[in-house]
């Protein structure tokens, strides 16, 4: 049977403040620059989600676009879209919300909830145009 990888694109906005709360304002500051504004800023982010399977003999599907972008939307976009990251998403709390940690943390969201034989390989975030990170679980 053939492997293929489906890819869907979803969108969301959402502030944070990208900070060690440990540091000082100053070190914070110096090391995250404006991304450690005590006032927040925000982003429109773009998530790119990568699956892999066998396709479904009877669909011609490894998964239905609909029903990824559904349970994506469920478990990810509901909860961090015109949200705070740092107040408002109980997964991220405790975390440093770089775009690096939000990745790892949206892979354990998705990845546990993906139907049998769809896997989970591939997830790149977008700040914005020019700015992105890729995480494939490892």
């Amino acid at each position: 049977m053939s492997r293929v990888r489906v890819t869907t694109d979803l969108e969301f906005s959402a502030a944070h403040r990208v900070f060690n709360p440990e540091w000082t304002d100053e070190r914070n500051h110096q090391v995250f620059g404006g991304c450690a504004n005590p006032n927040w800023h925000g982003h429109n982010y773009k998530l790119r989600v990568t699956v892999e399977g066998e396709l479904d003999p009877d669909t011609g599907f490894v998964i239905d676009f609909r029903d990824l972008n559904s349970l994506v939307d469920s478990v990810v976009i509901k909860d961090l879209d015109h949200k705070n990251i740092n107040l408002d998403v109980p997964w991220m709390e405790g975390v440093i919300s770089s775009a690096e940690n939000m990745v790892i943390a949206i892979w354990s969201r998705i990845s546990g909830v993906l139907p049998n034989g769809v896997e989970l390989k591939k997830l790149t975030l977008w700040e914005n145009s020019r700015n992105y990170v890729e995480y494939t679980g490892e």
